[in-house]
């Protein structure tokens, strides 16, 4: 019966991640990517603290798959400089993972998230500065 109502709630939590997703804009599918990574994160150093190492690994993997996804979605012709730089940061918050994988090393997995943390605030401010320069 437990296994029932898990099963439940994550089909459930799937719809809704679905149903969020198919309504929602550009920036607001970065965020919504970003607060996956972010939980990822904080997963995997819950089940390093547990030596829980499937769950942890598990937990790295879609913190990766997510990374590799922000990567793709990058525009390199009209995003230019700025493209570029968050590739070359989502490859080696990528290389870091490999090694919190590794090594449990709680140290590098804190870095990681400080900085997606940073850009995902940043990428939080893109829509309302984006609004304001419609507005003048």
């Amino acid at each position: 019966m437990l296994t029932l109502n898990r099963r439940a709630v994550q089909s459930y939590g799937a719809v809704m991640t679905e149903t969020r997703a198919s309504d929602a804009d550009p920036g607001q599918l970065i965020q919504m990517l970003f607060d996956g990574l972010l939980d990822s994160l904080n997963a995997a150093e819950g089940h390093i603290s547990q030596r829980s190492v499937k769950a942890k690994v598990y937990h790295i993997n879609r913190a990766l798959r997510i990374l590799l996804g922000l990567r793709t979605s990058l525009d390199h012709v009209r995003g230019g400089d700025i493209a570029r730089h968050l590739g070359e940061l989502y490859d080696y918050v990528s290389r870091r993972l490999l090694i919190v994988n590794l090594n449990d090393d709680i140290e590098t997995l804190h870095e990681v998230r400080d900085l997606m943390n940073e850009v995902r605030e940043a990428w939080r401010l893109v829509p309302a500065a984006a609004r304001r320069s419609r507005m003048m």
